[in-house]
């Protein structure tokens, strides 16, 4: 190479890092509707966010949950030197004790937590736009303590989470993931036992009159799915001793919300899919998607005898030949790794991060508390001798 190459080489490299976006401010807003417009840009195609972070299904669990919690919105939007968005970060704020702790909006009813990224930022972020996001939002309110980051994905469809480059500790669960070749074989995921396995339970299944999968399309539709799932999961959940998040006040009205508004347009929040027959519904599986990967988020199955042929599992083969004619490339089961997910899943696990981030003096003393309790809990799960001793004390006093 001559040297007059490396010397246009280095110019461009040059230029390259010179024109590369960072951020030079943010901003903190007091609710959800006043970012609206940046934050449904950034759910565009070609970006980068988790169907969890859409604002129709925060913006359902902040009016309904949220509210009740008294949890306070505060998205945050980063800008760059042209003053164009960067990120969305949905945050509500609350007190734990004498702290003031910022976290992801939806609670226990989203497996995955993350801002919302222009691609081309995203793509070159460093761990210095990081830290800088999170310092600007110190300086922005100095009467937070700390930035809970929890149950981050490192990536999302192949692109990194900028925020996962602070320092973080793995979260408490990990997630099952399914991914999928659309040019492959129907049902080639499945291995050829377990496909006639299924293939002769639903058999069974579709001797009950009028069987049939359906995807919600309507209210009524999803209305009849929902009245079954809140009349028969509370009973599974008694069955097992497992406390119904479910029967929280304000849970039933955000999962209806969001299942039924924009279902006319094709575009509800989560969407609703179940087996069902003329005399009942028979399994119910609700999710989330972008286009790209769908990802489970509820689901129960009925108490009668058509229990005995796996419904679930019957109708989540139909959900992934479903996506997979959509063109679809991954389908996850949410964290945890319950049996029924495995079966699908037997190796391939995302990770998840949570990063605890002090803001200030006192955070400095909340931010390590709350990464040692994330730390137990997921030792705790992964134990199964600490399992086996604790179920009984958290049954009894939920």
């Amino acid at each position: 190479m001559t040297m007059a190459a490396v010397i246009a080489n280095d110019a461009t490299r040059t230029v390259a890092r010179s024109a590369r976006t960072s951020v030079a401010s943010i901003q903190i807003f007091s609710s959800f509707s006043a970012v609206e417009q940046v934050w449904r840009a950034l759910e565009a195609p070609g970006e980068i966010a988790t169907p969890y972070q859409h604002f129709d299904l925060l913006c359902a669990w902040q009016g309904n949950v949220g509210a009740r919690l008294r949890a306070a919105p505060a998205p945050v939007i980063a800008y760059d030197s042209e003053k164009r968005p960067v990120m969305v970060l949905p945050m509500i704020i609350g007190s734990q004790g004498p702290f003031r702790i910022a976290r992801a909006p939806g609670g226990k009813h989203t497996n995955f937590n993350m801002a919302l990224w222009r691609r081309d930022f995203a793509t070159s972020a460093t761990l210095e736009d990081a830290r800088k996001i999170v310092s600007l939002i110190g300086e922005a309110d100095p009467t937070l303590d700390v930035l809970a980051l929890s149950q981050q994905p490192l990536e999302w469809n192949g692109t990194q989470n900028p925020l996962a480059l602070l320092p973080h500790q793995p979260s408490v669960n990990e997630c099952p993931l399914l991914t999928i070749d659309p040019k492959a074989p129907a049902g080639s995921y499945m291995g050829g036992s377990f496909r006639r396995k299924l293939n002769g339970k639903e058999r069974k299944l579709q001797a009950l009159p009028g069987y049939r999968y359906i995807i919600a399309r309507n209210a009524t539709d999803a209305t009849r799915l929902l009245d079954a799932f809140f009349a028969i999961k509370p009973l599974h959940m008694a069955a097992q001793k497992i406390p119904n998040v479910f029967a929280e006040p304000s849970t039933e009205q955000f999962i209806r919300q969001a299942c039924i508004d924009g279902l006319e347009e094709g575009k509800p929040a989560i969407e609703l899919h179940g087996l069902e027959c003329d005399a009942e519904v028979i399994a119910i599986f609700a999710g989330v998607g972008d286009g790209q990967r769908f990802s489970t988020m509820f689901n129960t199955y009925t108490m009668s005898e058509a229990a005995r042929n796996s419904p679930g599992l019957v109708l989540i083969r139909n959900m992934i030949d479903h996506y997979t004619r959509d063109g679809y490339t991954s389908f996850d089961f949410g964290v945890g790794t319950d049996e029924y997910k495995l079966q699908y899943c037997k190796d391939e696990r995302q990770p998840l991060i949570d990063s605890f981030v002090a803001l200030s003096a006192k955070g400095r003393i909340a931010a390590p508390l709350l990464s040692l309790k994330s730390s137990i809990k997921r030792a705790v799960k992964h134990s199964p001798r600490a399992m086996k001793l604790f179920y009984p004390i958290r049954h009894r006093f939920g």
